[in-house]
């Protein structure tokens, strides 16, 4: 996923700071502290803008605000105040005659991009997110999750029963995310010698999907809950395109993996405590046969070019379900010591790296 940088915008997508002081009493530390006490102003600005579908009103080279405003239905004078918000970070530009013209950031918010991250903005922005950041300082103290006490359930029992839009957009955020990296993952993993993989935890098996996609000879596994996987991947299910090779089964990794398979895959799910993790991992140890292959993919919050980005989202997970990213060498720590080796560690894109990991004898 990409995120929004506080860092300068590329030339030419920066109209707003134009308008203030020069560069240098712009990049003074008093006036970077304040911007960045104003973040959550970026935030709600880059939501509204979702949205409100702008990204998808811009067509051509440049708009005007007014024709925007009829396009989205909002007011001239705001939506300029918006837009002009936005584009001091990169999300569109301001023209010299005051129209808007798109940038890579802007079309990232197009409904219609094949990378289009609308839904992630829109889930990192969801009304519960508002709710839980100001109270970051008590789960600091006390680590633990403060989702209980400001809602009086457990995070997604909360989302299911009490917030059902946002339970949708965390759904189509989780399949975007999903979608967009499982062809990284495709890219990466040399599957020779490889007859059968298992997806762990894998959602609704975008990564097994594209695996299979990938090698014809291939069979495969998606293991998640009951819940998830009535979701799965129509191309994984009855009459899809690789139904024929693909098995679902229904069950918790940290409760048994019940079936065997020459490459075990692991992405993202690693972020409980080190108890659950530990099981979750024991149980493919016990499954797998010696020499097998178990393939972790996570999030980093050092070593990585998304530092920014996955920081935040290790401090969300502590808010809502009291979970936590890794460094590369916790995450290598609690690997060994579930038995597992460790051959090699390798980067999937810029948010995300695979622990290429074998079973013993």
């Amino acid at each position: 996923m990409t995120t929004v940088s506080t860092t300068e915008p590329p030339s030419g997508q920066d109209r707003g700071r134009g308008h203030g002081p020069d560069a240098k009493a712009a990049g003074h530390p008093s006036m970077r502290l304040r911007e960045l006490a104003f973040g959550a102003a970026c935030a709600a600005a880059l939501r509204a803008t979702a949205r409100l579908r702008v990204a998808d009103a811009l067509e051509g080279d440049r708009a005007a605000v007014a024709d925007l405003a009829e396009r989205v239905g909002t007011q001239p004078g705001p939506l300029r105040r918006l837009l002009r918000c936005v584009a001091c970070y990169g999300v569109f530009t301001e023209n010299e005659d005051g129209t808007f013209s798109h940038t890579e950031l802007s079309r990232l918010l197009r409904e219609d991009d094949p990378h289009s991250l609308r839904d992630i903005v829109l889930w990192c922005t969801e009304p519960w997110t508002w709710e839980v950041w100001p109270r970051l300082d008590e789960a600091v103290r006390s680590d633990s999750s403060v989702f209980r006490r400001i809602f009086g359930k457990e995070f997604f029992d909360h989302l299911h029963e009490d917030a059902p839009e946002s339970a949708r957009v965390f759904n189509r955020a989780m399949t975007t995310s999903s979608i967009q990296s499982a062809l990284d993952v495709a890219d990466l993993l040399d599957l020779t010698g490889v007859g059968t993989v298992a997806d762990i935890g894998g959602g609704q098996g975008h990564v097994l999907a594209s695996l299979l996609e990938r090698h014809q000879d291939l069979t495969g596994t998606l293991m998640d809950l009951p819940g998830v996987i009535a979701r799965a991947d129509a191309r994984l299910r009855d009459e899809g395109a690789l139904a024929a090779r693909t098995r679902i089964v229904a069950g918790d990794c940290r409760e048994a993996v019940p079936f065997e398979a020459d490459l075990y895959v692991i992405k993202n799910i690693l972020e409980w405590d080190d108890e659950s993790t530990r099981k979750c991992l024991a149980n493919i140890i016990g499954a797998a046969r010696p020499g097998a292959r178990v393939v972790v993919i996570e999030n980093l919050v050092d070593d990585s070019p998304s530092m920014r980005f996955t920081t935040a989202m290790d401090l969300l997970l502590l808010l809502n379900v009291g979970g936590a990213k890794h460094t590369r060498q916790s995450l290598v720590d609690r690997i060994t010591d579930a038995g597992l080796t460790v051959t090699d560690v390798r980067p999937v894109n810029a948010y995300l790296h695979a622990f290429e990991c074998t079973v013993p004898a």
